[in-house]
């Protein structure tokens, strides 16, 4: 497919889930809580698929990242207060201030460009680390949230079950892109020796986002499941 196709297609996909989920939580349907987290859960693995749309040129990447560049700057606006948007601060901020997506969401969105541009399809790593940040962050408030566990000694602001959830969440959806991946012939096989790298990848990043970083964990447990996988790949 011609890259600039891929371009058109991927961001109007992006923006109708996006804008979906907008609708959802403006119209009540959805917890602001839940909408935020849904979009932090599934925005990653449908932008990461839709690099398959790409041709393996020089300018694929480039282009990609176009995509969350413009999102990303688009969450900056709404926050700035540049752009009003009540639909998208109803969707991404937990009590209803614009300012809270300067915080998370655009950590969040920096993370897709940066990791995009350095790792494309040439390495699991950003994949993987992408998968931490969407599965294991995402799912983590989720879980967290639902199943009453004791909190963690050295961050009392985190739970057990959270940080199991990070790591469970984390692997299966890391696991899942690379079996994609593996299958389409993009990374070299078998499947199963990614399976240990991802493990231990999991486990980092769990033990990371479990420190006491408020609302900068989308940065510290990606960069460092990123950092971790350039041991392995």
């Amino acid at each position: 497919m011609n890259n600039y196709i891929a371009l058109v297609i991927t961001f109007a996909l992006s923006m109708l889930f996006l804008r979906s989920m907008d609708y959802i939580a403006q119209r009540g349907w959805m917890d602001s809580k839940l909408s935020r987290k849904v979009i932090h859960i599934g925005t990653g693995p449908l932008f990461v698929l839709c690099w398959f749309l790409f041709r393996d040129t020089p300018d694929a990447r480039w282009l990609a990242a176009l995509v969350p560049f413009a999102i990303t700057l688009q969450f900056a606006l709404i926050g700035f207060g540049v752009i009003k948007d009540e639909a998208s601060v109803k969707a991404m901020s937990r009590t209803g201030d614009p300012r809270e997506i300067l915080r998370g969401p655009l950590y969040y969105g920096i993370m897709f460009v940066v990791l995009t541009l350095v790792y494309w399809k040439d390495s699991p790593v950003g994949i993987i680390a992408l998968m931490m940040m969407c599965g294991g962050d995402g799912i983590a408030d989720i879980i967290g949230r639902q199943i009453k566990s004791a909190k963690l000694p050295w961050s009392k602001e985190k739970s057990i079950a959270g940080t199991i959830s990070v790591f469970a969440g984390g692997w299966v959806f890391a696991a899942a892109l690379i079996f994609i991946y593996v299958i389409a012939g993009i990374f070299s096989g078998p499947f199963t020796n990614y399976l240990f790298p991802i493990t231990l990848i999991a486990l980092v990043g769990a033990l990371v986002e479990s420190l006491h970083y408020k609302d900068i964990d989308n940065v510290t447990m990606t960069l460092a499941s990123a950092l971790i996988g350039g041991l392995f790949f």
